[in-house]
């Protein structure tokens, strides 16, 4: 059967995907401009990060570069992150139409689409450890912090607890806040998270359908639709 993969340059690293026909295989991170020694068969880049598309260009020169005109979803605008779309599609596709998308990466993203397959909007912030590192290079006196495994407690009696708090509250807040405003006008549709802290999200958040795969089933719906 046909084995060939798939790259996504995200903002922070490259996500690499094995594929065994349409079946997602394996997936594999790298560092920018580097890669798994096993890759074979590029045969698709979507990129956020232009510099990487050259360097990956120069090194996989087959590779099918995708934009949003492969995409099959009405009503895209030009500006829109190609690893949104791709990760909205592969949610349709796989589980449905209509789907929200949570993507707890570099940026923490709110992307969807309704049950004609078409884009209705979403929203960027700051994405969780984005703004746990703002806090330390930006002031004098705040410590480092990283996102905590667990909640931490609300009310804190230390920088480094308070940081934690108020970042993983508003941002959970928030995030509830846009799944409410979805479900009133999709109650039936599906939601998702996916990306570096996805999983962190659904645990805090079990109305959130964990897969970590979203990008790159986008990727395998390209593949059927040629």
């Amino acid at each position: 059967m046909d084995q060939w993969w798939a790259l996504m340059i995200g903002n922070s690293r490259l996500h690499w995907a094995t594929f065994t026909g349409d079946t997602l295989q394996t997936v594999h991170h790298t560092a920018h401009g580097t890669c798994p020694p096993a890759v074979k068969q590029l045969r698709y880049v979507a990129s956020v990060v232009p510099q990487q598309s050259t360097w990956i260009q120069a090194h996989f020169p087959t590779a099918k570069p995708i934009t949003l005109a492969d995409i099959p979803l009405e009503n895209l605008y030009p500006q829109l992150g190609i690893d949104r779309a791709l990760a909205v599609l592969g949610a349709g596709q796989r589980y449905g139409f209509p789907c929200l998308v949570v993507d707890g990466g570099t940026a923490l993203t709110f992307s969807a689409a309704n049950g004609d397959r078409q884009w209705i909007g979403g929203a960027i912030l700051p994405g969780l450890n984005l703004q746990f590192q703002s806090l330390t290079q930006h002031t004098a006196a705040l410590p480092k912090v990283h996102l905590p495994t667990q909640l931490p407690p609300r009310w804190a009696n230390d920088p480094a607890g308070a940081i934690a708090s108020g970042i993983t509250y508003t941002v959970l807040a928030g995030v509830k806040d846009f799944i409410r405003a979805w479900q009133g006008e999709f109650p039936q549709g599906q939601i998702f998270s996916t990306g570096g802290d996805g999983a962190w999200l659904a645990q805090q958040l079990p109305v959130l359908h964990y897969d970590p795969g979203l990008i790159f089933h986008g990727f395998a719906a390209l593949r059927r639709n040629r």
